[in-house]
Formats: structure tokens, C-alpha cells, sequence
């Protein structure tokens, strides 16, 4: 029971503004169906004129007519009013749009100021700066995978991917084709001679 009593109530979202639309509209409701109501007053009143006329009572039947008119002229009275209940009702309506849209205006002008306060010009200058750098050199490097290179850059692209394809850094030089000369009995003997003549010299100095 405590926390019942002493919880405390939300403000009520209902506006001043609000309240003053309802009020104007149920002012305009009751002014309806007072139209309605002497509406079908007028419509009884007129056939029952038409009746007396019938009947030959012609003074009822006028002075019932200059009552129907007197009534006619309240009914466009209140036409008007009801127009003009409605057209402030569309005013009041119109106005809280436009506080609304004041009101989001102002929060996105506080928010750029924040924005503003947190990033300078000079920041912003910057980060101008460094992107276009990053843009240019992306640009340059861009140019260089499509085929900017020289063609000797090229012709050393192709030399280094041969090289690697075959596995070979160094040239080799070429086998020769023509036939090796014979040799003869005389020159395969001679290293024979020599080394008969040289022995007993290596004998002498082993000794």
C-alpha cells in the first residue's frame, strides 16, 4: 500500500495545446448535433405549415413560417461557427507541426555545434590532406599493375620469370658439336716414359 500511495505519477503527455483542440472539438460536436436537431424541427415545421394551409388556417400556418425562418438564420449561424471551430482546430494542429518542426531543427543545430566543437578546420583540412595522399598513391600504384611500366621494365619482368620458370641464374656455355681429335700410340705412351724415367730419383731421395 505504501509504494501504491507513494509511487510518484509521470507527467502527463497531454499538452495545453492539446487540451484547447479537444475542448474546440466537442464545442463543434455539440454545435452538429443542435444543426441536426433544428434541421428536423425546420423539416417538421414546414410540413406542418403546408398542413394548416390545407386546413385554411393561414395566420398558424404564417406565423409558423416566420418562425421556421427566424429558426433558418440560426442554422446558418451556427454553420459558421462550426467552420470557424474547425478552422482554429486546423490552425492549433497546423502550429504544433511546425514547434515540432522548430524543435527538430534546433536538436540538429545543437548537434553540428557539438560536431563542430569536437572537429576543427584544421582537423578537417588534414584528414583532406592525408586522404587525397592515400587516393594519389593508390592512384600510382593502380597505374603501375595496368601496364605503366617501361618496356625494358618489362622485358626484365619476362628475363626474371624465364629464369625462375627453368631454374637457372648463370648461363652455361654451349656444348661443343664438333668430333674430339684421336690420339695417337706415340702420345699415350709418352706418360709411361716419364714416369719410368722419374723413379729412381724418388727411390734415391726416399732412401
Amino acid at each position: 500500500m505504501g509504494n501504491v500511495f507513494g509511487r510518484k505519477s509521470r507527467p502527463s503527455r497531454v499538452t495545453e495545446q492539446d487540451k484547447a483542440v479537444l475542448q474546440l472539438k466537442q464545442q463543434r460536436d455539440k454545435l452538429k448535433q443542435y444543426q441536426k436537431r433544428i434541421t428536423l424541427q425546420l423539416e417538421k415545421e414546414r410540413l406542418l405549415a403546408k398542413q394548416l394551409l390545407k386546413d385554411g388556417r393561414k395566420e398558424k400556418a404564417l406565423l409558423l413560417l416566420k418562425k421556421k425562418r427566424y429558426q433558418d438564420q440560426l442554422l446558418d449561424k451556427t454553420e459558421n461557427q462550426i467552420s470557424n471551430l474547425e478552422r482554429m482546430v486546423q490552425d492549433i494542429e497546423f502550429m504544433q507541426i511546425e514547434m515540432k518542426v522548430v524543435e527538430g531543427l534546433k536538436v540538429g543545430n545543437d548537434c553540428l555545434k557539438s560536431m563542430h566543437e569536437i572537429m576543427s578546420i584544421e582537423d578537417v583540412e588534414r584528414i583532406l590532406d592525408e586522404t587525397q595522399e592515400s587516393i594519389e598513391y593508390q592512384r600510382q600504384i593502380d597505374e603501375m599493375l595496368a601496364g605503366a611500366l617501361t618496356q625494358e621494365d618489362e622485358d626484365a619482368v619476362l628475363a626474371e620469370l624465364e629464369a625462375i620458370t627453368q631454374g637457372e641464374d648463370v648461363a652455361l656455355p654451349e656444348v661443343p658439336t664438333e668430333p674430339i681429335p684421336e690420339v695417337s700410340d706415340a702420345a699415350k705412351a709418352e706418360p709411361e716414359r716419364r714416369e719410368a724415367k722419374n723413379k729412381p730419383a724418388r727411390e734415391m731421395l726416399a732412401a
